[in-house]
């Protein structure tokens, strides 16, 4: 039987592990977590699923108490800014399409709709509530959207059924803060000292690790949670870690926390801005702004990446600190190696264009629990495992490398050399079929990855990459339709009219 679990390294990943497994089995095994008080943590997961609620209904949390606590803030999607034209944006917000006469509204706006008007604006509430800077919750705490709201106690991702409208951002640093506190209140014992060694048995497991303050730290179970370093799972125990940067080349991100002129001007919403040589996240918590360039050092260097950052958003405050970040893209061949699991980024990352590095660590502790181990390490457990987290990973692969595929923008090398760069066959397949119609749920990469049918068709229809309509809409009655898409405009301006601020809903919640 498997009594205790040792997690190596911190942050994120490392509390949001101890804080989950306490949260499962209690006392009934004993957790430690060792972090190094030199390592510096990256802290650019500031953004996340709508799934991420799951995650704190089941530690019991409310999000009450802990956003504020966090410097949280609403996100209702990403806004894409200059992706194909510049000046031109469009929403991926968290709303699943309506249908009308077994066709989603996608498919009518390609018949019925206004091909000058922006299809998003069209076909989801959500943009209007972005737009207009709206807060998903009224100031009593109500929901804006009625069967959603309430805790869904201890479910996990598989149990995900209707689409949740809205996400979180926060400062990943307070929220390993204050997961630390949870968990070592329930009992994680936690040690502050740097490891100096990694010692293997006979059969290749870890036994133990050693520290330079407290000795030799045994466990049964090892969570590899060191980052980009994989202290464990590369480096002890030389597992083979793929690159992605054949198809997704940005390996590098330079960070600026910038305070708001108008601390009130707060956005509900992620921008991702294409830049040069990449992309620059703005990412709003209550009372900064977190910003971010994620780059190709293939065609900027760091320090002119640093220029063009501060010029875009930071002009003249030269006091602003700025963190480089080398970020390493792709995945291990197995994040479950022996008596070793890697959660967060040492076991995968991809730039987060789709915010998805919070998901990839749920992900991940949820399915340890689904396949935990006992004594025998039945290997069959270790290998669905695996194969549930590569699919994962690959999935998202694919779907990031369709945002570079499908933009328009061809004005710099860098954009340019994004439609010469290789792509899986899969995703080429796709991206031919969705050129003659919309994907659906058939269609789209198979495996579990987070994203559903509607947002390949955000993406795709957003950048201007659109099918023909279907022949048989010209079957139907297409006032239906066009009834369908008034009403949403009229609840979108309803909610528009009603619903407070981000900021002010959150002000009332900060106290």
């Amino acid at each position: 039987m498997i009594r205790s679990i040792v997690i190596v390294g911190g942050g994120t990943a490392g509390w949001m592990t101890a804080s989950y497994l306490k949260a499962a089995f209690a006392d009934r095994i004993d957790v430690t977590l060792v972090e190094s008080a030199q390592v510096s943590r990256i802290g650019v997961g500031e953004a996340t699923f709508s799934t991420v609620r799951h995650f704190f209904d089941f530690l019991g949390l409310d999000e009450a108490d802990w956003l504020p606590k966090c410097a949280g803030g609403y996100k209702l999607g990403i806004r894409f800014q200059d992706w194909s034209i510049p000046g031109q944006h469009f929403y991926h917000p968290f709303e699943r399409l309506r249908s009308v006469e077994g066709f989603s509204l996608a498919d009518w706006w390609l018949e019925l709709g206004d091909h000058s008007q922006p299809f998003d604006r069209q076909c989801f509430i959500t943009t209007a509530l972005c737009d207009a800077k709206r807060s998903p919750r009224m100031l009593d705490g109500s929901l804006f959207t009625t069967g959603m709201d309430g805790s869904l106690g201890r479910s996990t991702l598989d149990d995900q059924r209707a689409q949740f409208p809205y996400a979180y951002h926060f400062d990943a640093d307070k929220v390993a803060s204050y997961l630390a506190d949870y968990a070592v209140r329930r009992g994680v014992r936690r040690i502050i000292d740097s490891v100096e060694n990694v010692r293997l048995d006979e059969r290749g497991h870890i036994s133990n690790i050693q520290t330079a303050e407290h000795g030799d730290i045994a466990g049964d179970l090892f969570i590899d949670c060191t980052g980009f370093r994989g202290l464990l799972i590369n480096k002890a125990l030389d597992t083979t870690f793929m690159s992605f940067e054949d198809v997704l080349p940005n390996n590098r991100a330079v960070a600026l926390r910038v305070p708001r002129a108008d601390v009130t001007e707060m956005e509900p919403y992620t921008t991702a801005t294409a830049m040069s040589a990449g992309w620059m996240w703005t990412i709003p918590l209550f009372q900064r702004n977190g910003n971010g360039y994620v780059y190709s050092d293939q065609f900027i260097s760091p320090e002119e990446a640093e220029q063009e950052l501060r010029a875009a958003i930071a002009p003249g405050r030269d006091d602003l600190q700025a963190n480089h970040i080398r970020m390493r893209i792709g995945r291990n061949t197995e994040s479950w190696v022996k008596n070793c699991v890697a959660i967060g980024l040492s076991s995968a990352f991809v730039e987060p264009l789709e915010s998805t590095g919070i998901f990839f660590i749920q992900h991940a502790i949820e399915q340890l629990v689904k396949h935990f181990p006992d004594e025998h390490w039945n290997p069959a457990l270790t290998r669905a495992y695996n194969n549930r987290i590569n699919r994962a990973v690959d999935g998202i692969k694919e779907f990031l490398v369709l945002h570079y595929k499908s933009a328009r923008r061809e004005d710099t090398p860098y954009w340019k050399a994004a439609k010469l760069r290789p792509m899986p066959d899969s995703l080429a397949e796709r991206l031919d079929l969705a050129a003659n119609r919309l994907l659906d749920e058939e269609t789209i990469y198979q495996g579990y990855h987070g994203f559903e049918s509607y947002s390949w068709n955000a993406m795709n229809l957003g950048l201007n990459r659109r099918p023909p309509a279907n022949p048989a809409l010209k079957h139907l009655d297409a006032n239906i339709a066009r009834e369908a898409m008034a009403q949403l405009q009229k609840e979108a301006d309803e909610l528009v009219a009603t619903l407070p601020s981000c900021y002010d809903y959150l002000a009332s919640i900060n106290g």
